[in-house]
């Protein structure tokens, strides 16, 4: 493995700045943190604004200097030149936050300090990171009388310095010097912090990338009720913003809708045009919607509308070839097809946006409830429910209830969609997600979240399907056996279906 050597340009420029540096017997920091990009620095100074007291360090040591001499200035901040100074700053038990790029960064810095630090002393990751690396850390570093937690921090920018969700897990002997901290420094919603301890191993950084998981989902949902208002009723991006800001004061209350009516509502300076009209329909991603995916897969959950919306960005950047395939491949004839009342439709796409956000929300935490079997974790989805409710980017009024729904430990269902509320709200709402998806399917209105969350609560709901035919093909062509519906469930069948080399009578398998 390449390794940093953070040494090497501590004292590169004599010219720069005069910075901290203490002796080994002046541990005054209560957490050290070690990355100066945005997300590193606010969190610093959400953490000096609540009293604590930060050392800082970067691979970088100049962006110290600036950091210390500009944002910093003034605060409780004090930069070290390398990380032997910066870990002698700490008090025990020493804290350290990384806030660096996942993978290789990580695992180097983890090298670099362990030698450094002593029994009882905490390395927190606070990146977005696969959690299985999460697990091999936190076991590594156990052998070494070290505690390690995996923290997924949602929030972006803003929620780094006024307030995020904190997803802690990993050591649980670390906890608590933690938790006085990062409870002071996250989000507070209803006098609760949104942050509490999630569970032993990757269970913080599984649950941080099941929320990025379904903000994929949220993010693509909401830019389908936008294709359709702009593509069906030919409404303008400003008017779409005014429909969503009505929206957001209603159950759909969210940071994503907050901040898409804002999007749709800027004029671009250069052109003067809405700034959703000259923005390129290329989404990227950074790969924590594909190992929410991916995982799902392993665990056996049925997260397609997450799915679904990961295919979508990757659809996008096809751009050339979907630009190349508009002129070859035609729609539908819209000739015959009524024109759509405004109010009652723009009300139809609200409702199914509602029911698809739900069924991504279930999906989701069916997901955290298959792996907590599969990787023996005790998560609390009341809990979950209240980190998520402030300070990351799926925050939403209706939190509130996904909380309430599994707060009872005697009535908690096993599917978000079970819930006596939400069973109500897709009821309420499905009349109206159906003419949504026929009216964009008659129209060729690309829906693929919405027309996919429609397809897991037809699913879900249904007490037999076709899947019967699925399993005897299985059992046709490679004898993988079936169970029957006259048959206790765990009793395996096969038939000889052609007759040929013997009887076609099934005959049983036990397993």
């Amino acid at each position: 493995m390449t390794q940093f050597d953070p040494n090497a340009a501590a004292h590169s420029d004599p010219t720069s700045p005069q910075r901290f540096t203490a002796p080994v017997a002046e541990a005054q920091a209560d957490i050290g943190l070690i990355g100066l990009a945005v997300m590193g620095e606010n969190l610093i100074l959400n953490l000096a604004s609540k009293g604590f007291t930060v050392a800082v360090f970067n691979r970088t040591t100049s962006k110290v200097d600036e950091f210390v001499a500009g944002r910093a200035r003034g605060l409780t901040i004090l930069g070290a030149d390398d990380l032997p100074t910066f870990v002698s700053l700490l008090k025990p038990p020493r804290k350290v936050m990384l806030m660096v790029k996942a993978g290789a960064a990580v695992d180097a810095f983890i090298d670099m300090l362990s030698p450094l630090l002593g029994e009882g002393d905490i390395i927190i990751d606070g990146g977005n990171t696969h959690f299985p690396d999460t697990v091999r850390r936190e076991k590594a570093l156990a052998d070494k009388g070290l505690l390690f937690v995996g923290a997924g921090v949602s929030g972006g920018e803003e929620g780094a310095l006024t307030g995020p969700s904190i997803m802690p897990g990993g050591n649980p002997a670390a906890w608590p010097a933690l938790k006085p901290i990062f409870q002071t420094i996250a989000a507070q919603v209803g006098g609760e912090p949104c942050c509490d301890w999630v569970g032993v191993g990757g269970a913080g950084h599984f649950v941080k990338m099941v929320h990025n998981g379904i903000e994929y989902a949220d993010m693509q949902m909401i830019s389908e009720a936008y294709s359709l208002l702009s593509g069906v009723l030919g409404l303008s991006a400003p008017e779409i913003g005014q429909v969503f800001e009505e929206w957001n004061t209603g159950e759909l209350d969210s940071y994503l809708i907050e901040i898409t009516a804002a999007i749709l509502q800027k004029t671009d300076d250069e052109t003067g045009q809405p700034m959703v009209d000259v923005i390129l329909d290329t989404a990227g991603q950074k790969g924590t919607g594909k190992w929410t995916s991916v995982t799902a897969l392993d665990v056996g959950a049925p997260a397609s509308t997450i799915a679904e919306a990961v295919f979508a960005r990757i659809l996008s950047s096809l751009k050339e070839q979907r630009v190349a395939a508009s002129a070859v491949l035609h729609g539908p004839d819209l000739s015959g097809l009524p024109v759509l009342d405004r109010a009652e439709f723009t009300e139809q796409v609200r409702r199914a946006l509602y029911a698809s956000k739900i069924c991504s929300y279930a999906q989701g935490f069916q997901m955290m409830s298959l792996a907590a079997a599969e990787y023996d974790w005790a998560l609390d989805f009341a809990s979950i429910a209240q980190m998520w409710r402030g300070g990351c980017i799926i925050r939403a009024a209706f939190l509130d209830k996904i909380k309430v729904a599994f707060g009872g430990a005697q009535t908690a269902p096993v599917n978000l969609l079970l819930d006596a509320y939400f069973t109500q709200a897709v009821a309420d709402s499905q009349g109206a997600w159906r003419q949504v998806v026929a009216a964009a399917a008659l129209r060729g209105v690309w829906t693929p979240a919405f027309s996919s969350a429609l397809a897991y609560y037809d699913g879900y709901r249904s007490a037999r399907l076709s899947t019967n035919i699925v399993q005897a093909q299985r059992d046709f062509f490679g004898a993988h056996t079936y169970e029957r519906t006259d048959k206790p469930r765990g009793e395996f069948f096969h038939t000889n279906w052609t007759g040929r080399g013997g009887s076609t009578a099934s005959s049983t398998y036990t397993v």
